[in-house]
């Protein structure tokens, strides 16, 4: 969240940025009584003491010119400067209008790739605040169904408990009957302890997995029962429209072309600034001074100033060739880095569709054995108090019983963890057919 607000800030600063800007500056006021160097007309230089004090304004609009990587600027200023001592005086200066324009170098225009990477960035940061939130759902989900696994192992549990203790009363009176050994009494003695034992291991787990999604979803109590979701509608997910989705959704695209871009910008930077460097500083206006105010407005003096500094690198022992070719090697190096991983995240959307597409038929295959498992483990209990079957072969048909529910409860589980992990990998609602898209929760 905190990461989406500063990047939605950062666009708008981006965006402010190319608008006027109105700045008024003031020294009010500048004081100095103290002796200073200073170098006379005769070019001597001599101390004298300087008492005086400044007071100066200067309001100006400043614009960043986006074409060709300058500033220009219109600025409106004045200044008075008292001199005290024995022969106090005061003076005026005015520049009432000026023109302005800098620029640092005429090879590298550092606004033109800024207008490429930061809508970049921008679009990159929502669709990751979107992978975020599926991110979130999947993690829920996965904590759904911890929850839900211990409620139910819980209520096997409890139930298993109860049949046992049962089927215990009905042991021991076969066994006063003489009608089975003390061995197979034991053994059902101690399936009941067990039975017991598990009772309270999945009373623990459900406490830690109802705390888990209680703190994940900051609930305010941790007494949640859950019940078996609904089965998904029918739905077909092709492998070529899953990674179209994904390229055309999911933030690694975005950050392919961003990162590319930031690259190719440093070799640009580095050729501007290590090659042939030329700076212009132009200034044009009016301007007056003398020592009263009234006398400003009239009879103005044109100011221009026109600087063009050049820089030409004669010799320096290959550093700047070397800087140019690292900046290339680096370029060459996230090229290839970025194509292995858009091939690593192409293949992981062809495996994880391919793996949807058995997903729901594993989960009906489970589905099918649990019945089985629970229907035979009900007619082996009729049989077991009918006296037909051993102990051994009722524990064997429990324990394929609970195994069972296990499996189709994991099965189920991660049913839905692919579910979410397609919707994240894609950003796409297929049971909607639709783009998964977030509100702008910063647009005021």
């Amino acid at each position: 969240m905190h990461r989406n607000e500063a990047s939605y800030w950062r666009n708008k600063n981006f965006r402010a940025s190319f608008l006027p800007q109105f700045r008024l500056n003031a020294t009010l006021p500048a004081y100095s009584n103290s002796i200073k160097r200073i170098t006379n007309d005769q070019g001597e230089d001599i101390f004298v003491n300087q008492n005086q004090s400044r007071i100066d304004a200067r309001l100006f609009i400043s614009q960043n010119v986006g074409f060709t990587g300058g500033n220009l600027s219109v600025n409106s200023q004045i200044e008075r400067v008292d001199i005290f001592g024995d022969n106090p005086s005061q003076g005026y200066s005015i520049v009432p209008f000026s023109i302005n324009y800098f620029q640092n170098s005429l090879f590298y225009n550092p606004f033109k790739w800024d207008k490429k990477i930061e809508p970049l960035l921008f679009e990159e940061s929502k669709r990751g605040f979107i992978e975020n939130m599926e991110q979130i759902s999947l993690r829920t989900c996965q904590l759904y169904f911890n929850l839900l696994k211990s409620q139910i192992q819980l209520e096997i549990a409890h139930k298993n408990l109860s049949n046992l203790d049962t089927l215990f009363q009905i042991t021991k009176g076969r066994f006063r009957m003489g009608k089975i050994a003390e061995n197979d009494l034991l053994q059902m003695e101690l399936r009941l302890l067990n039975s017991e034992n598990d009772v309270t291991t999945n009373m623990i787990s459900l406490k830690k997995s109802s705390q888990d999604l209680a703190r994940y979803l900051d609930l305010s109590t941790e007494n949640i029962e859950l019940n078996i979701p609904e089965k998904l509608g029918q739905f077909e997910v092709d492998t070529k429209r899953a990674i179209e989705e994904a390229e055309s959704n999911r933030k690694f695209v975005i950050e392919y072309r961003r990162r590319r871009l930031e690259s190719e910008r440093e070799l640009a930077r580095i050729k501007g600034e290590n090659g042939l460097k030329i700076n212009v500083n132009a200034n044009f206006g009016l301007s007056q001074h003398g020592p009263e105010l009234n006398d400003l407005f009239n009879n103005y003096d044109q100011q221009q100033n026109l600087t063009v500094t050049l820089g030409i690198p004669l010799y320096d022992w290959g550093v700047s060739k070397s800087k140019r070719r690292m900046a290339k090697a680096n370029l060459d190096l996230v090229i290839t880095n970025l194509e292995q991983e858009n091939q690593a995240f192409e293949q992981e959307i062809y495996l994880h569709t391919l793996n949807w597409a058995n997903q729901r038929n594993f989960l009906a295959t489970t589905e099918k054995a649990l019945e089985i498992a629970n229907k035979r483990y009900d007619i082996s209990k009729k049989r077991y108090i009918l006296g037909k079957i051993t102990i051994t072969d009722l524990n064997l048909a429990q324990e394929e019983k609970d195994k069972s529910t296990v499996k189709y409860l994991n099965s189920l589980g991660k049913f839905w963890m692919d579910y979410y992990t397609l919707r994240r990998l894609t950003l796409y609602d297929f049971v909607a057919d639709k783009k998964i898209e977030a509100v702008d929760i910063f647009s005021n």
